[in-house]
């Protein structure tokens, strides 16, 4: 009986020393990456390009699902409620620490629900407009904006969205209203400002950047602190005469809350590797932005960062006074 006994306590403890087979086996099968966006978006560019190079890594292929709606909120409740297994991971912009100021019942915890995974890039804004617009540069557009009113037509991707943020930031900095038309993804809303459809637009660097270096639409100014090396001839937002135009479109990957640790480990090592591999960071580059530091990608430094810009984001939203919807 004695040795019974003690035959127990020992496979107990090595069944508790070692990790769980379903770790010890990740990935077995594919993942899926939710970007809350339209597809040909800055987020979707993004997490195809995040896929090729973590996929080569954790050799199992990414797929990029695309659940459109509600300012991302439903792409991102997809990932709250899905299974803390690895397999459902999300790639999600600044609206994550928007959307507790935006949204009065939201049906998960932007924090509290997900398994951080690591910081990707912060990618600057490009204001820009259609390509018969009559300013030729931003201080034209504010004058002009300013005279015309609401009559001025702006591209909006929904509430917490990078474009209804920018659009917000540009608005309070230039002391005028534009009237939003609604789109359901950047593409869509990129393609018409393509058109002529829309009169301006203010998007993440990597979707504009192609067209104002092919000449299709005029780039006013961009948000970053120095002028991007691919777009030479668009000033910096301070440099055109408006410094409090002033924002930004960071990315972060989350998995859901309970995610073993072995395997949010596998995830944040196969992100380390992704933004070192030189296809991607040239790919970057062109397309106006550049991946995070390494001490970035990293699961305490995307919780800190996102705890810090809901607090950031938070007093603006309210400052704007946009009441939660």
């Amino acid at each position: 009986m004695k040795f019974f006994k003690t035959m127990l306590l020992l496979l107990l403890l090595l069944s508790l020393q070692a990790p769980p087979a379903f770790a010890q086996e990740y990935p077995n099968r594919p993942i899926t990456l939710v970007v809350p966006f339209s597809a040909g978006g800055p987020g979707d560019v993004i997490a195809r390009l995040l896929g090729t190079s973590m996929s080569a890594t954790l050799k199992q292929s990414i797929v990029i699902e695309n659940v459109v709606g509600a300012g991302g909120t439903l792409g991102t409740n997809r990932v709250a409620k899905a299974t803390p297994d690895g397999y459902t991971l999300l790639l999600m912009h600044v609206g994550q620490a928007t959307a507790p100021a935006l949204y009065a019942k939201l049906p998960f915890d932007p924090i509290g629900d997900f398994a951080p995974i690591g910081l990707v890039t912060d990618v600057p804004m490009l204001l820009v407009a259609r390509a018969n617009f009559p300013a030729r540069d931003l201080k034209e557009l504010v004058a002009y904006v300013r005279a015309q009113g609401d009559k001025v037509t702006y591209g909006n991707v929904g509430l917490g969205s990078a474009s209804h943020l920018c659009g917000l930031m540009f608005m309070n900095a230039i002391d005028a209203k534009l009237t939003p038309i609604y789109y359901k993804g950047g593409g869509p809303a990129l393609n018409d400002i393509i058109a002529g459809h829309i009169d301006v637009y203010c998007d993440p660097a990597t979707g504009p950047t192609p067209h104002i270096q092919a000449g299709t639409i005029p780039g006013y100014a961009i948000t970053s602190k120095k002028r991007a090396a691919t777009l030479p001839n668009v000033p910096t937002a301070a440099e055109a005469g408006v410094p409090a135009f002033d924002v930004t479109t960071w990315y972060g990957m989350y998995a859901p809350r309970n995610t073993p640790k072995p395997i949010v480990d596998a995830l944040v090592a196969a992100l380390q590797k992704a933004l070192k591999d030189p296809p991607l960071v040239n790919r970057f580059a062109e397309l106006s932005m550049t991946p995070v530091e390494q001490e970035q990608a990293t699961p305490a430094a995307l919780d800190a960062f996102l705890r810090a810009e809901t607090a950031k984001w938070s007093r603006i939203i309210k400052q704007a006074g946009i009441e939660p919807q």
